[in-house]
C-alpha cells in the first residue's frame, strides 16, 4: 500500500532484532530501498555541494538543508533582501508602538487602536490574492527538482500569509543555527528524521530518547497497532506477520462508530506505555515523561477498520492528581491533526472529570498546538453554556460545576473574548451574541461527527492505584 509523508518509552523489550539472514530474506525490496536511498543521497549533495548563503540572510553559509536558500527557490542575494525587510518591519512596528504609548490617550485604548488599525491592514491585504495558478511553471517544477527543491507556494494563499510562513521558516532556521553554534545540534547527529508508522511517512518534529543504535539510523519502522520499533522493512514485515495485536491493550471503555477509547493502566501495561511516550515526543516539544509510566493511566483513541484499531491519538492523567489535573500530556497523530480529533480527545477528558464529579484542568506548560485546541475547546464550551442558558444571573462557580472547566481557564477564556467586564465594582459576563451566532453557524457545518456521546462511556472512576 502506497505510504503518504506527513510533515507534522523503551526496553530492550520493546524492540524486535533480527539475525543477518532476516536482514537478507528479500533481496528485491533491498534492491528498492537501496536505489530510493541512493536517489534522496544525490539530491542532498547536489543541494550541500554549495553551501554558500543562508535561508535567514544574516550568515554566509549553511549547514542543514532547512537554511539552504536553493531548497527554499532563493538565491543569497535574495534572502539577504528579504532579511533587510523584515528587520526594516520590525524598526517600523515598534516605532509606531512607542509613538501609540507616548500619547495623551491611555495605554490600553492606544493599544486597542493599534490593533484594530493592524486587524484592517490584514484583512485588506489578505482580499489582494491573484486567483490564477500558474500550473504550467508548477508541472515543470515538480519533475524537474522533486524532493530536492520546495515547492513553489506563489499563488496558493495571499502574499501575507505567505510572507507570515517564509518569516517563521527563517526564524525556525535561525534558531537551529544558533543550537549548532552552541554546540547542541551537530551536523549528522543521532536523530530520527521520520518513522514509518502503518500506512504513513512521518517526519519527526523533535528529538526522542531512543536508544542509540536506532536513532542513528535516521528512520525507524513501527508497528501501529503494539508499537514496537525497528530496523527496517524486513524487520517490519515478519513482525507484522505474526504480531497478534489489533487494538490497544486494556479496557475498552468508549465506542462510537469506528471511534473507540481505551484505556491503559501504565503499572499493566509498561512497555506499550513506555513505547507510546517515545513516539509522542517525536511531536512535543515539552514532553520530558519516558519510562516512569506506573503512576499515570493512558486513554489512547482508535478510529477501526477490517484491519484493525489505528491509533489517533491518546492522554495521559496521573492516576493522583494532587492539583485535579484531568490530562498530563496530550497528542493527536499528525496524519489526524486538522480534522477534530484533538477536541474529541479534550472533550473526553473532560467527560471523565464530570462521572469523576471533579472540576479538571490540562498540566502545563502546553505546547503551542495544544494552547491553541484548548482554548479554542474552552470557547466553544463557554458559548454553548450561554446559548443555552436561560437565567437572568450567571457565576463562574456555576459554569465551572457544569461544564468541568476549572474557574481559572473560564477567567482566561473569558477575558481573551472580551466578555468579562468590571462595573461599579462588580465583575459582568457579557453575552455577545455574535460571538454566538458565529459558533452556531459554524457548529452547523461541522456536524456531530466529531463529538463525544456521553451514553457510548462505559467507565467508573478506578479505586486505589
Amino acid at each position: 500500500m502506497p505510504r503518504r509523508k506527513k510533515n507534522a518509552g523503551s526496553s530492550s523489550e520493546g524492540t524486535e532484532d533480527s539475525d543477518f539472514s532476516a536482514e537478507h530474506t528479500d533481496s528485491s525490496e533491498s534492491d528498492t530501498h537501496t536505489v530510493r536511498n541512493t536517489r534522496l543521497t544525490r539530491s542532498s549533495l547536489r543541494l550541500s555541494r554549495n553551501s554558500q548563503g543562508h535561508l535567514t540572510g544574516k550568515h554566509e553559509r549553511h549547514f542543514s538543508i532547512s537554511g539552504c536558500p536553493l531548497y527554499h527557490n532563493l538565491s543569497a542575494d535574495e534572502c539577504k533582501v528579504k532579511a533587510s525587510s523584515r528587520d526594516k518591519h520590525v524598526e517600523e512596528r515598534t516605532l509606531s508602538q512607542r509613538q501609540d504609548e507616548n500619547r495623551h490617550s491611555a495605554r490600553q485604548q492606544a493599544q486597542a487602536e493599534r490593533q484594530l488599525r493592524y486587524k484592517e491592514k490584514v484583512t485588506e491585504m489578505r482580499r489582494k490574492r491573484n486567483s490564477v495558478p500558474q500550473k504550467d511553471k508548477y508541472m515543470e517544477h515538480r519533475p524537474s527538482h522533486g524532493s530536492s527543491r520546495e515547492p513553489l507556494l506563489e499563488n496558493i494563499t495571499s502574499d501575507y500569509d505567505l510572507e507570515l510562513f517564509r518569516k517563521a521558516q527563517a526564524r525556525a532556521s535561525d534558531d537551529l543555527e544558533k543550537l549548532r553554534l552552541e554546540g547542541q545540534v551537530t551536523e549528522g547527529g543521532n536523530m530520527i528524521k521520520a518513522i514509518v508508522f502503518g500506512r504513513y511517512e512521518l517526519d519527526t518534529w523533535y528529538h526522542s530518547p531512543y536508544p542509540e543504535e536506532y536513532a542513528r539510523l535516521g528512520r525507524l519502522y513501527m508497528c501501529e497497532f503494539c508499537l514496537k520499533y525497528m530496523k527496517s522493512q524486513t524487520i517490519l514485515r515478519r513482525h507484522m506477520a505474526k504480531c497478534v495485536w489489533k487494538h490497544p491493550p486494556g479496557d475498552e471503555i468508549y465506542r462510537k462508530g469506528p471511534i473507540s477509547v481505551f484505556e491503559v493502566d501504565g503499572k499493566k501495561n509498561k512497555i506499550y506505555c513506555q513505547n507510546l511516550c517515545l513516539l509522542a515526543k517525536l511531536f512535543l516539544d515539552h514532553k520530558t515523561l519516558y519510562y516512569d509510566v506506573e503512576p499515570f493511566l493512558f486513554y489512547v483513541m482508535t478510529e477501526a477498520d477490517n484491519t484493525g484499531c489505528h491509533l489517533v491519538g491518546y492522554f495521559s492523567k496521573e492516576k493522583n492528581s494532587f492539583l485535579n489535573y484531568n490530562v498530563s500530556c496530550i497528542l493527536t497523530m499528525p496524519q489526524y491533526m486538522r480534522q477534530g480529533y484533538g477536541k474529541m480527545l479534550i472533550d473526553f477528558s473532560y467527560l471523565l472529570s464530570k462521572v469523576e464529579e471533579k472540576v479538571g484542568s490540562p498540566e502545563r506548560p502546553l505546547s503551542d498546538l495544544g494552547l491553541i485546541s484548548y482554548r479554542s475547546y474552552w470557547k466553544e464550551v463557554l458559548l454553548r453554556y450561554l446559548h443555552n442558558f436561560q437565567g437572568k444571573e450567571i457565576s463562574i462557580k456555576e459554569i465551572s460545576q457544569e461544564t468541568a472547566v476549572n474557574p481559572v481557564d473560564i477567567v482566561s477564556t473569558l477575558q481573551s473574548l472580551q466578555m468579562l467586564k468590571y462595573w461599579k465594582g462588580k465583575h459582568l459576563i457579557l453575552k455577545r451574541q455574535d460571538l454566538i451566532d458565529d459558533w452556531k453557524t459554524k457548529e452547523g457545518k461541522r456536524g456531530s461527527s466529531k463529538t463525544i456521546d456521553p451514553t457510548a462511556l462505559k467507565w467508573s472512576p478506578p479505586k486505589g492505584t
